[in-house]
């Protein structure tokens, strides 16, 4: 038999019925459609796709043992190398790492790797109700701050050493971007629980409600007898565009949108946290954060429309995230950037309720000029083609970054110019000694693979550090 020259399709809710419901969008390959899409990978010799994982996970091992329907197999491969399969297998950009790289997508479609990764995790999660082995204590204590991917993966991998490891986590549920910042139908929240329990099972101990820099400052930690210390403290930080109206009644930074919804359950009637429901949504951005706002305002009953300054080409969100919300109806106003945001004023009654809301937003038709930096082609304004847009509430999702807070109460921390924690590429160590760092607390906002491969850097390192 031949190549099949296409990956299977993820099984999925129908657009019609899914914009109106939080369950999850994709739902799962069966175990025949695994196996045939394994039967698909190459198993190549120098395994590219390897090289194109953050986190080096054996992919061709793994998939070798989906083939041979050991599906359990296949997730202890998986686990060897990652802390989170069963987030990764869904949120992970595969189509621009590690199926970047795969032989057979030079004539054909990459094979699956992170729908056949979701399908292993799962079925462990599904089928095995066996604790992991918890390894024999080595006598080390070390603290990471944040439980967002960076601090678990470094947390995890630590763990497994047989360190004694204590995540400290601001919220009061663990999980970090994972629970405030991923919709329930990209990522429902009782997988990542799951994760979590699997690193306690392993001796992490995770305390809530403690912000460090607030609760405890580093130099605390370290008075506790913590031996080194992770910082994973993510990109938290909302950015905004500096314009007229962003102070309005019905402005959202789209952090605090998808917090009240995704950690907070606004979406729910008899949720405690108000949020706008309904009416005309403007999304401004164009990335990943962008969708998951415009998908998750479109389930509360809004119709939406997404601003992005550039072509559909430099859209920078997944193509599979933009399908998603096309399909559900979003409309795109691609080559246009907002100037001003609208509001409503009534001069005869100061007390009039609607005084200071969003009424609508005005924007002007942008061109593409020559490539910036980055390689993409600049936006430019076209000069007199602003014209207005009515709209009841507007999500900016512009980025993240860093918090503040640490640099602010740690001594001798350096960041740069953008509020990143300054480290070696290859250890993650900080400008302090015994202090490492990874993640957004770094990079600023980027994929939860990158930062789960910078908190394994940052444990090996530390690993090294201690044990010699």
């Amino acid at each position: 038999m031949g190549i099949v020259p296409k990956k299977h399709e993820m099984p999925s809710q129908d657009p019609a019925v899914r914009a109106r419901n939080f369950k999850e969008v994709a739902t799962g390959y069966t175990m025949q459609i695994a196996v045939e899409e394994a039967q698909r990978c190459l198993n190549c010799k120098n395994r590219p796709c390897v090289q194109g994982c953050p986190v080096n996970i054996s992919i061709p091992d793994f998939i070798a043992r989906i083939k041979e329907s050991d599906f359990e197999g296949a997730y202890q491969i998986i686990s060897q190398s990652s802390s989170l399969p069963a987030v990764c297998g869904r949120v992970c950009p595969q189509e621009s790492q590690c199926e970047k790289y795969c032989t057979l997508g030079v004539k054909f479609e990459a094979v699956a790797i992170g729908r056949l990764e979701r399908f292993a995790a799962d079925y462990h999660n599904n089928n095995c109700t066996a604790a992991p082995v918890r390894p024999a204590s080595n006598g080390h204590r070390i603290a990471v701050v944040g439980s967002g991917p960076s601090g678990l993966a470094c947390a995890g991998d630590l763990a497994k050493k047989g360190y004694d490891v204590t995540v400290f986590e601001a919220l009061h549920v663990p999980g970090g971007v994972l629970v405030y910042g991923i919709p329930e139908f990209r990522l429902p929240k009782v997988i990542v629980a799951g994760e979590v329990e699997g690193l306690k099972a392993l001796g992490v101990k995770v305390m809530t409600n403690v912000v460090i820099g607030k609760t405890l400052t580093i130099d605390e930690l370290f008075e506790q007898g913590f031996e080194k210390v992770f910082i994973g403290s993510g990109a938290g930080l909302p950015m905004f565009m500096g314009i007229e109206g962003e102070g309005l009644k019905g402005v959202y930074s789209a952090n605090e949108f998808l917090t009240r919804s995704n950690l907070m359950k606004a979406y729910r009637d008899d949720a405690d946290t108000p949020i706008m429901k309904g009416g005309r949504v403007i999304v401004v951005g164009g990335g990943n954060v962008a969708m998951d706002a415009a998908r998750t305002a479109l389930r509360l009953g809004a119709q939406v429309t997404i601003v992005y300054r550039r072509s559909m080409t430099e859209l920078p969100a997944r193509l599979e995230e933009v399908e998603h919300a096309q399909e559900e109806g979003i409309e795109f106003k691609l080559l246009h950037n907002p100037t001003k945001i609208l509001g409503y004023n009534n001069p005869d009654d100061p007390r009039d309720p609607r005084n200071g809301s969003v009424t609508g937003m005005e924007v002007i038709r942008m061109e593409l000029g020559e490539p910036d930096e980055r390689g993409r082609r600049r936006p430019i304004e076209i000069p007199g083609s602003e014209f207005e847009i009515s709209c009841d509430t507007v999500i900016m999702a512009l980025g993240t970054s860093p918090n503040p807070l640490i640099k602010s109460t740690t001594e001798g921390l350096e960041v740069n110019k953008r509020g990143g924690i300054v480290v070696e590429e290859e250890t993650g160590k900080t400008s302090r000694e015994n202090l490492y760092a990874g993640g957004d607390a770094v990079t600023g906002a980027a994929t939860v693979i990158l930062a789960m491969g910078a908190g394994k850097t940052a444990a090996g390192a530390i690993d090294k550090a201690v044990m010699g």
